[in-house]
């Protein structure tokens, strides 16, 4: 399959929102427990642009959405203004074929030309294959809340994970 990596459109919603609701069915990705509707996912999608620090990013091919990744507002407190946290979901076929790589690759490179100054992430655990793709993309892992959600009665443990925007040996 051939993928296009690129901007969020509105048309690519319908595909987010199965993506999304996917992960909220199967899997513990999101704690979300009960699927989100298409008019959450539009108010969700109106808070990214394609220029600044908040993006959506697609991975697209054969017509069809295979996963996304966006930079959001960490918290809504001042001090974190120039700090994003991170998240990439992709469609069940679309595991293991390298699109996270691709996604968090295209993510992180738009977010130098932007005011963000730091990058975290979670990682809801077991997930080798995303703290994985974290390391290689030079995350480094802050440290693990043990046992601190619950979905569906099981108690999920989360790694965190941090990097600047802009590494040392990538600055001019």
């Amino acid at each position: 399959m051939i993928i296009d990596v690129r901007a969020g459109r509105e048309g690519d919603l319908p595909a987010l929102l199965e993506i999304y609701n996917h992960h909220v069915r199967t899997g513990h990705a999101t704690f979300d427990e009960v699927e989100v509707s298409l008019d959450d996912r539009q108010a969700w999608w109106a808070t990214y642009a394609p220029v600044g620090s908040h993006r959506l990013i697609v991975a697209a091919g054969d017509e069809r959405v295979a996963g996304y990744a966006t930079s959001s507002p960490y918290r809504a407190h001042p001090a974190f203004q120039h700090t994003v946290e991170t998240s990439v979901y992709l469609a069940p076929d679309a595991i293991g074929q390298g699109i996270g790589g691709r996604l968090y690759d295209t993510l992180l490179a738009e977010l130098v030309d932007t005011d963000a100054h730091h990058v975290v992430a979670a990682v809801a655990l077991p997930n080798d294959a995303s703290v994985a793709l974290h390391l290689s993309r030079r995350f480094t892992v802050v440290g693990t809340f043990t046992d601190y959600a619950i979905k569906r009665g099981r108690r999920i443990s989360s790694t965190w994970f941090e990097r600047p925007v802009r590494m040392r040996d990538e600055c001019p």
